[in-house]
């Protein structure tokens, strides 16, 4: 892409064709085996042995560490997944190919911007069926929640993640953000998922990670790594999931952009 580089993160080695093919730049992440056209954060300063837990951010403090301070200002970095990919806005059909679909040009509506985000999706959308079976103790702490409304995102990180886990993790964080991100929680339904994001401020980018890598940190202190269940387990990358939403709205001037959820393993053989 020209005046953009964007890091496509995976776990699978078998969709380096797929990424290469749309200009993105490869990043295997976790303990499986990936070739040398690969990126991988487990060489150099990196945390790649939290992978299980923080999933795409051992790559984010990887490239923190070690890439970023080489990286020339004014240059659009992004970043995404094999499964979350930056859309190009045309519709999806039955027939779409992944190159169809995927960004690959920057697009001109970015200039008036300094980040990306993908669109938000809403917590308050959640089957009522999906609110009873999971959501009980949390509709037993906060009984409003049964009015679509009052589903913030704290609702749905406790009936997700763990009950009050939120609320224990921003205790945590810097004095200056503390009470904001709080709030952010209790009165939006809704934020950017995937951990994506693009940007193309090094001093940005840097802030972002000297912000959330630090409180990740302090949060290991109380979660630590003994963690059950898809949702706990990964407790890290979905607290950072919502701080990126209150972060970059905060600092930045953002712009919503498409987010395609594309499985590109059923891809794997078309013809391009």
């Amino acid at each position: 892409m020209h005046n953009a580089t964007i890091y496509c993160h995976s776990l699978h080695d078998k969709m380096l064709s797929v990424i290469q093919k749309v200009g993105y730049v490869p990043v295997g992440l976790g303990d499986g085996k990936f070739s040398e056209e690969w990126l991988k954060d487990d060489n150099l300063i990196n945390i790649s042995h939290k992978n299980k837990y923080y999933a795409e951010y051992t790559f984010y403090y990887w490239f923190w560490k070690n890439v970023l301070p080489k990286v020339k200002d004014n240059h659009w970095i992004g970043f995404c997944s094999y499964r979350e990919l930056w859309g190009n806005k045309r519709k999806i059909t039955e027939n779409s190919k992944f190159t169809d679909v995927v960004l690959t040009e920057t697009p001109r509506e970015w200039e008036k911007f300094d980040t990306i985000l993908g669109e938000h999706i809403f917590m308050n959308n959640l089957k009522f069926s999906k609110l009873i079976k999971h959501g009980l103790w949390s509709l037993a702490r906060n009984p409003s929640a049964l009015f679509k409304s009052k589903r913030n995102l704290r609702f749905h990180f406790d009936m997700w993640h763990g009950n009050g886990n939120l609320d224990k993790a921003i205790d945590l964080l810097d004095v200056k953000e503390r009470e904001d991100f709080r709030k952010y929680t209790r009165q939006n339904v809704s934020f950017s998922r995937g951990n994506m994001f693009v940007c193309r401020s090094k001093k940005i980018i840097n802030d972002y990670f000297s912000s959330i890598f630090p409180w990740l940190e302090r949060c290991e202190k109380i979660f630590g790594f003994n963690l059950e269940g898809y949702g706990k387990t990964r407790m890290y990358a979905f607290l950072a999931e919502r701080y990126l939403s209150y972060w970059f709205n905060k600092y930045t001037k953002p712009l919503l952009w498409p987010v395609i959820f594309f499985d590109i393993t059923k891809k794997l053989n078309e013809k391009n």
